[in-house]
């Protein structure tokens, strides 16, 4: 008999694409619910699940403590395998046919403002050697281009076409897309450029952004750069390469970007995934309707 679990990580590698990442979580979360149904009943195969089952498991998770969101996220994972074993023809019904996820409050991401954003440039010294540009190219990268944090750390030395001003990033399920890039950001690639050119040492040769030993910069270290750097301007309680996605979002929204524009640079599949940036421009459309209808404009 196939090995289902095995066909299916074969299929969300070869066939959606998805990365290492993402696949050891569905696979984790797959291997999870088959120990807990094992528990219960020792010679249960996963294609004879049923949503009792399934239930229980999720009766079980918060009771463990874990949050409706992260409990959603691991049911995610068992609504794709249940599919694939019901395309593939392995089971007749599907046991999360009739889940309904449970019910989360939606996270509000508060973006920095431009306030905070000009002062990040002007008001915090950077040196002027190659950590000091690097560092300042980083958060010119996010801020102007929106892209994501593992986006950034995968740039290639050939990503950036300078004739065409231009960065081809590698998103998620490993698709390409070409991002704008602005004459003053241009020109700190140009600067950075020369500055990595003089490394002593090349671990990782054909990677844009590098640290001082010719390496590619890892997660943490990306977070924490951004994090170090704008609490010299912000008490927000989050200051992370996402927010500086947001705020690149809010930004463009703001200063009248119409929302399709905006997904398409940040590489978003479809329009509700870009709609969570929209919140933080309410405000601002609310002052824009105040200031302009003619009706508020007679009663005041």
């Amino acid at each position: 008999m196939v090995n289902s679990k095995q066909a299916y990580a074969d299929f969300l590698l070869k066939e959606k694409n998805y990365s290492l990442l993402t696949l050891r979580a569905y696979t984790n979360d797959l291997s999870d619910f088959e120990k807990f149904i094992k528990q219960g009943d020792e010679g249960i195969l996963l294609e004879e699940v049923v949503y009792a089952h399934i239930r229980g498991w999720i009766v079980y998770l918060v009771e463990q403590g874990l949050s409706n969101r992260s409990v959603n996220r691991k049911i995610s994972s068992l609504k794709s395998f249940y599919k694939f074993l019901l395309r593939s023809k392995q089971i007749s019904v599907n046991p999360l046919q009739k889940h309904k996820s449970l019910k989360t409050e939606k996270k509000v991401q508060v973006p920095f403002s431009e306030k905070e954003l000009q002062e990040v440039y002007t008001e915090v010294e950077y040196s002027d050697d190659f950590e000091g540009i690097r560092d300042r190219l980083i958060i010119e990268l996010f801020y102007t281009t929106g892209m994501r944090r593992a986006e950034l750390i995968g740039l290639k030395l050939s990503s950036y076409d300078k004739s065409a001003h231009t960065l081809k990033v590698l998103g998620k399920r490993n698709k390409e897309r070409i991002l704008p890039v602005l004459p003053c950001t241009a020109e700190l690639i140009t600067k950075y450029l020369t500055e990595r050119s003089e490394l002593e040492n090349f671990v990782d040769r054909d990677v844009l952004i590098l640290n001082k030993r010719g390496q590619k910069v890892s997660e943490s270290f990306v977070y924490r750069l951004i994090n170090s750097y704008f609490s010299v301007v912000s008490v927000k309680v989050k200051k992370s390469p996402h927010v500086l996605r947001h705020t690149f979002a809010t930004h463009l929204l703001n200063n009248g970007a119409d929302l399709n524009s905006v997904k398409e640079l940040l590489g978003h599949a479809s329009l509700s995934s870009t709609q969570i940036y929209t919140h933080s421009s309410l405000s601002e459309l609310k002052k824009v309707y105040k200031d302009a209808h003619p009706r508020n404009r007679n009663n005041s």
